[in-house]
């Protein structure tokens, strides 16, 4: 029985892409759904509510990827704008889509006030 050191711990994600990430995909979500009812209410021809559901869908999930990287937080922003331009086809969009704008702007701040006060952490207890 050989007895190996433990393995170093694995470094810590970043908070902030995490809740991030998290946002944008549950979004894709809520447009799906909200792709879905607009087809329901026929709001408008249904080759135009699937095309903008599903690239708006499409173009969250690449999103979700794409945090973390140069402009992936702005990008990301001008995607709330597009969630909030269903309410032009949904109305109760507008409500959904405001909650998951404020879940944004708490994720970017929450996530980077989190990764500051763990490199100050890391800072202040250099690992022996």
């Amino acid at each position: 029985m050989s007895t190996q050191p433990p393995a170093p711990p694995r470094p810590k994600r970043p908070a902030k892409p995490q809740f991030t990430q998290a946002t944008l995909m549950l979004e894709a979500f809520l447009v799906g759904f909200a792709t879905l009812v607009a087809y329901g209410l026929r709001v408008a021809p249904p080759a135009t509510v699937w095309t903008l559901g599903g690239v708006t869908c499409v173009v969250l999930l690449l999103l979700s990827g794409y945090v973390g990287r140069p402009g992936g937080y702005v990008a990301g922003t001008l995607a709330q704008v597009a969630v909030l331009g269903f309410g032009v086809l949904v109305p109760m969009m507008f409500a959904v889509g405001g909650v998951f704008v404020v879940l944004w702007l708490v994720a970017l701040r929450l996530g980077g006030r989190i990764d500051r006060e763990r490199a100050e952490w890391d800072a202040a207890h250099p690992a022996g």
